[in-house]
C-alpha cells in the first residue's frame, strides 16, 4: 500500500485547531479594497472555522493533520 498523501493545496489554507476543528482565512482581504466597507474589511481579520458541511471533504484532503 502507497503513502497516502496530503492535498498540499488544502494543507497551505486550512490548519487543524486543539479541538479537531480547521480554521481558515477569508478571501478578497488582499487588495481593491476602497470599494469594500469598513465592516466587511474588519471580518476580513477573523479566521473562520469550517462547518460541518464541509468537514468531511477537509478531513479528506488532509488525512495527516
Amino acid at each position: 500500500m502507497p503513502k497516502i498523501k496530503t492535498c498540499r493545496a488544502a494543507a497551505k489554507r486550512f490548519k487543524k485547531t486543539g479541538s479537531g476543528k480547521y480554521k481558515f482565512r477569508k478571501s478578497h482581504s488582499s487588495h481593491i479594497l476602497t470599494k469594500k466597507s469598513t465592516k466587511r474589511k474588519r471580518s476580513f481579520r477573523l479566521d473562520q472555522m469550517v462547518d460541518q458541511d464541509n468537514m468531511q471533504e477537509v478531513r479528506r484532503l488532509l488525512p495527516n493533520g
